[in-house]
């Protein structure tokens, strides 16, 4: 399908949404949220444009959100309250998603998902429309309308229509990079564990590091705890320079993590430039 057809299919499926009640339309605050967002308009379609605010957005997103006229929803619990309460998360143990972002508000919605974001994302979403069950009850009829589009597709859209993205997505000379993507700061998901994140944002590792050592005060029993000396720094440490990076980097952080941990306050504060003592 080229480019045309695919606005047409697109605008086509968000009219033919039954119009029997209010239409989410799950703005993330990225470029395809604000692609979705202007092909409502182009469809006429009346939708509710919602940004679930997770505290740990970058910066600049949830500005954005307000200028393009989107309702901001702040989170019951800020992402480092989650921490404290439920420790870190990890790709294994996604619960701040869940309580951030992944909650029903209306019985239908418009989400800018595309096949082309990753592998799994083109394993699972096989249709434009789908019905989605929520893990705490509740079920929402959702509708894809870009899901079968590149890249290329959404920035030709986005130059055409002279949208303007959040700040991520432009360099130092305010030029556009389609290939970037918008994700919570330091979410485990990540290749590197978030470490490029919080290089750019230590008061936010600062902040989550304070977060779940509060935790950890809570939880002395289990094996990870004696491991890491029930200092969150270390875990912090071991996550993000003793699982990534090539190898010999990472045999010598294991090294230090297990034989040199009074090292590791000192490491942490030369690499991200901030002083971690609380």
């Amino acid at each position: 399908m080229d480019y045309e057809k695919k606005v047409q299919h697109a605008i086509k499926l968000i009219q033919s949404i039954p119009q029997d009640g209010p239409i989410e339309l799950c703005y993330s605050g990225g470029k395809d949220s604000d692609v979705i967002l202007e092909l409502a308009k182009m469809a006429g379609v009346p939708v509710v444009p919602i940004y679930k605010q997770t505290s740990i957005d970058p910066p600049g997103t949830t500005r954005h959100a307000m200028d393009m006229g989107v309702e901001i929803r702040k989170p019951k619990e800020t992402f480092f309250q989650l921490v404290e309460r439920k420790g870190n998360p990890s790709r294994f143990k996604r619960f701040c998603c869940e309580v951030l972002k992944e909650y029903k508000i209306y019985d239908r919605a418009i989400v800018g998902i595309r096949k082309s974001e990753s592998t799994k994302r083109a394993a699972r979403y096989k249709e434009p429309e789908m019905c989605r069950v929520y893990p705490k009850g509740g079920k929402c009829r959702q509708y894809m309308p870009i899901l079968e589009w590149t890249d290329e597709d959404v920035e030709r859209f986005i130059k055409e229509r002279g949208i303007k993205c959040a700040p991520v997505y432009y360099d130092g000379v305010g030029q556009f990079h389609v290939e970037r993507r918008l994700g919570c700061i330091g979410c485990p998901l990540k290749s590197d564990n978030g470490k490029s994140d919080y290089m750019k944002y230590p008061k936010f590792l600062k902040l989550q590091i304070m977060s779940y050592q509060k935790y950890l005060d809570k939880h002395t029993t289990s094996n990870w705890y004696a491991r890491i000396e029930g200092k969150a720094i270390n875990a912090f440490y071991y996550v993000l320079f003793c699982m990534t990076g090539r190898k010999a980097e990472k045999e010598t952080a294991k090294d230090i993590f297990e034989n040199h941990k009074d090292l590791i306050p000192g490491l942490m504060k030369d690499y991200f430039g901030i002083d971690f003592e609380v």
